[in-house]
């Protein structure tokens, strides 16, 4: 019988950033059906049962904040919660939603894009204690406008309170490998760090992990729906975790002779533009 393995968090939450700090920031991104959100899911409902440690669920759209309990909760209840029920509650006209296991208050969920709505009703979330996003690579390259800045605003009204101008609130963010140059690696410095058969990543503030599972990807692969479709290019982004819309072709060092033609200047970053002499290529 095939050994099946579900992915496990328990080595990226035990490690360091690259100065010997603890991390604020722990990404993980993988392959498809690997189990990545079931553990984190189940990670931050044990969470609160054992401790009465209250969690933050992260969305990008308001009208993605409908039926979060059974979104959330229908597949880990069946798995590991059996005797538990989660509800919800809608405050703030719909901005906020809270969530409840077995009548007892356990979280929030609320938008990126009502970052603002998040700063002005920051004292009903002084008591969560962890922060969930996941899908925080947008599959149809939809992202709010100024995300990374609503998404710190967001972490920094959750941070307050408790007496204490900042709070560790530490943020797991998760995803399947949509695309390197997403805003979260750039502002991060991941993309220029990233190769293939990088595994774990540190960077300051934050851990980063590439994880391949290997028992999805041969239960993907056997499937004759994707073996009939093998020749698409979601086979490799859901199969083998490759990134879906990235190419690896022309992407290298300038090793010729080559000639300054312009600079573009795009949200305080700057792009310069030189042509190749021998090859004819822009780079």
């Amino acid at each position: 019988m095939e050994k099946v393995e579900f992915y496990d968090g328990t080595k990226i939450l035990s490690m360091k950033d690259i100065n010997g700090k603890t991390p604020s920031i722990f990404m993980i991104v993988s392959n498809r059906t690997a189990g990545k959100t079931t553990w984190f899911n189940r990670y931050l409902v044990k969470k609160f049962l054992e401790k009465g440690e209250k969690f933050m669920l992260v969305y990008r759209w308001k009208n993605e904040l409908n039926d979060i309990s059974v979104k959330f909760f229908k597949d880990i209840q069946e798995l590991f919660f059996p005797n538990c029920e989660m509800t919800e509650k809608k405050f703030c006209k719909g901005n906020f939603i809270e969530l409840f296991i077995n009548n007892k208050s356990c979280g929030y969920a609320v938008s990126i894009n009502r970052a603002d709505q998040v700063k002005k009703y920051s004292h009903y979330f002084s008591d969560v204690q962890r922060i969930l996003m996941d899908e925080f690579q947008s599959e149809d390259n939809r992202y709010c406008p100024n995300e990374i800045t609503k998404f710190i605003s967001i972490k920094t009204s959750v941070s307050r309170g408790k007496g204490k101008q900042q709070r560790y609130v530490p943020v797991y963010m998760l995803a399947n490998p949509y695309s390197m140059i997403n805003p979260y690696y750039m502002e991060l410095g991941i993309s220029d760090r990233l190769y293939k058969n990088t595994k774990f990543l540190r960077g300051d503030g934050y851990v980063f992990e590439q994880n391949l599972n290997e028992s999805a990807a041969k239960a993907m692969e056997e499937d004759g729906f994707m073996r009939a479709f093998r020749n698409n290019t979601a086979y490799d982004y859901t199969v083998n975790g490759s990134y879906m819309i990235d190419d690896d072709a022309f992407i290298e060092k300038i090793h010729e002779k080559n000639t300054y033609r312009a600079t573009i200047k795009s949200d305080g970053n700057c792009y310069c533009i030189r042509s190749l002499d021998l090859s004819g290529y822009i780079y």
